[in-house]
């Protein structure tokens, strides 16, 4: 399909030809820098002021500067291939990149600058996308995805709930908007690995692909968004321990049971397919966990929170970033090895700031730095390896 003339693209520089260029590379590349700062503060050997504090800024920062920029490269790239209508790309895509960048400088070295004008800069990154995104949706009716604008919408307003909590001096508020982005990003894994992981492994394995439970996806989806509901209203804390222990763990197990009849046996030698298989079974693993914990266990929420952000987002992200880049930018799914390594880090980062915590308290220390230090060292891989992708034109001379 051409949607572009090709002399005019070629004019344009390429990293500014689809959305998951500029944002796969920036978001990476933050996520490696702030992850250092992180560790670096936290062993003393640097004084950190960014805005509000350094654990605000720890966990917004993951949140709505990393995750939300990857998050935003995929969809507006996704959409030109859903609608068949040119993607933004050019000065719209350099505004927005432009935008999320002012809005990390001044989270990380505005400490004495305005409140208004740091939230204002930093929460008109996701509705500008959205309506860059709810533009080509609309001219060609894809109802079946513009569910993702109010997913947008809603992360906005968990962010804002952050800044309030901030204005207010209500670390209530900034944990509630934090924690309600995670299960909003969580569901939103949930659904596309749902729709993308069968098609995925049957491509990758060349075996048949395995037909969808239209019960269990709309079950298992279902307990995720009231998980959501429930904490976005602040409901959960009108329930019993009892109930929302059963909640999570129904969640856990119709989950997992999605995950098992994806087959993630088959895919173990195929780094591409194992690395998302394994990032999706976070998602029951951390649900696990939170059964555990209301059941009385002495699982910290920490630990079971970073189960989905450390272990589930960090490893999807990093294995539909090594996928996207290759498969839009014209080339063949067959990312470097060095790129198992990546794989086996991102993991090793997650389970390191998790189930290794659990396992061996005494060594937390030992184990959040080994976290970090792989985590760093997975996504500069990354940075590496795809940064010449990236930045350079589509081998086969396409636009995009």
């Amino acid at each position: 399909m051409q949607i572009t003339d090709l002399a005019t693209e070629q004019k344009l520089l390429p990293l500014l030809r689809q959305a998951f260029r500029p944002m796969f590379l920036f978001g990476a590349a933050f996520s490696a820098i702030a992850m250092s700062l992180w560790g670096l503060a936290l062993t003393g050997l640097i004084q950190l002021k960014p805005f509000a504090n350094i654990l605000f800024w720890h966990s917004h920062e993951m949140l709505f500067g990393f995750v939300s920029a990857i998050v935003i490269g995929f969809l507006l790239t996704a959409v030109q291939n859903w609608t068949g209508l040119r993607a933004p790309h050019g000065k719209s895509l350099l505004f927005i990149s432009l935008l999320w960048l002012s809005a990390r400088l001044l989270l990380l070295f505005g400490h004495d600058l305005p409140l208004i004008l740091i939230a204002v800069v930093d929460l008109s990154f996701l509705p500008v996308c959205a309506a860059m995104l709810a533009l080509p949706l609309l001219k060609t009716g894809q109802q079946r995805n513009l569910f993702f604008i109010p997913v947008l919408l809603l992360l906005t307003a968990c962010n804002a709930l952050m800044y309030i909590g901030v204005a207010y001096h209500r670390y209530d508020l900034i944990q509630l908007g934090s924690q309600n982005a995670i299960w909003l990003i969580t569901l939103l894994m949930a659904i596309v690995g749902g729709r993308v992981l069968p098609m995925f492994t049957a491509n990758g394995t060349q075996t048949g692909k395995v037909d969808a439970w239209p019960w269990l996806d709309k079950a298992a989806l279902g307990s995720l968004w009231l998980i959501f509901i429930l904490h976005f209203f602040s409901l959960n804390s009108l329930l019993p321990s009892a109930v929302l222990s059963g909640l999570f763990a129904i969640s856990s197990a119709l989950t997992a049971v999605r995950c098992f009849r994806w087959k993630i046996w088959i895919t173990l030698k195929v780094p591409l397919l194992w690395s998302l298989h394994f990032a999706y079974w976070c998602i029951p693993l951390g649900l696990a966990l939170y059964a555990l914990r209301y059941a009385g266990f002495a699982i910290s929420n920490s630990i079971a929170l970073h189960t989905l952000t450390a272990g589930a987002m960090g490893a999807m992200i990093l294995s539909m970033m090594a996928r996207v880049s290759l498969g839009h930018s014209g080339r063949l799914l067959q990312p470097k090895k060095i790129m198992t390594l990546a794989f086996l880090l991102v993991l090793l980062a997650g389970m390191s700031r998790t189930l290794f915590m659990l396992w061996l308290p005494a060594q937390t220390s030992h184990w959040l730095t080994f976290s970090i230090v792989a985590w760093v060292l997975a996504f500069s891989i990354y940075i590496v390896v795809y940064a010449s992708v990236l930045t350079s034109p589509r081998p086969d001379g396409r636009p995009g």
